[in-house]
């Protein structure tokens, strides 16, 4: 589903991917292992269409992202990826139920059932009303997972989605990530410098130096 063949990415004279050559199947969930600094971040931002490699190509369904139009790439973004971060990314002014509808709202979808029904499946919807400042860490990264699945795209990116949780809810975030992927069969890529988070994929790979590892 997710080909990268011969993809380099500078920044300025800098190399941060070199070379780098890896295929993901649909449904497949896998991790990238990497030290800060070693790629890993870039190579997701790659796939997820937020930047264009130097070098290479990458495509997903068949498709050559670095053949989109600036509007392909926007659809492409808010239609077939699901974004988790380390931080987050809620928008603080508004309820738990309101930053899950938002993908909802950028792609014109009405049905606002599936927000009760994501936030049901991540078990906070009591905290529909609450603000992301009224919950947890860990029922933060419930409210990010919710709304990285409710609008039904083809390919999760987690980038570092425990780093900012406790041994404990990292866990628990990874059970549920890795259950609710595998239930919708969704492609996932995720990125980690922790073995232990990298062990709840099904393959992992390693980025050093901007090269994967053998």
């Amino acid at each position: 589903m997710i080909r990268l063949e011969g993809v380099e990415k500078y920044y300025g004279s800098t190399p941060v991917l070199k070379g780098v050559n890896l295929f993901v199947e649909r449904g497949e969930f896998i991790s990238v292992m990497g030290s800060s600094g070693s790629g890993k971040s870039t190579l997701l931002n790659l796939i997820g269409g937020m930047d264009l490699p130097d070098r290479g190509s990458i495509a997903v369904n068949g498709k050559d992202l670095s053949s989109f139009s600036d509007d392909q790439l926007t659809a492409y973004r808010r239609q077939k990826v699901g974004f988790i971060f380390q931080f987050f990314n809620l928008l603080p002014n508004i309820t738990v139920f309101e930053n899950v509808r938002m993908p909802l709202l950028l792609n014109d979808i009405t049905d606002s059932s599936r927000v009760l029904r994501y936030l049901e499946r991540v078990g906070i919807a009591d905290k529909a009303g609450r603000f992301p400042r009224e919950l947890s860490g860990g029922e933060q990264q419930r409210v990010a997972i919710a709304r990285a699945l409710v609008h039904a795209p083809e390919v999760i990116l987690a980038d570092e989605p425990t780093g900012s949780l406790d041994t404990k809810n990292s866990g628990e975030v990874m059970d549920l990530l890795g259950a609710l992927a595998a239930e919708e069969g969704k492609t996932v890529v995720l990125v980690t410098h922790e073995d232990y988070i990298a062990r709840y994929s099904r393959k992992m790979v390693r980025i050093r130096d901007g090269v994967i590892l053998p």
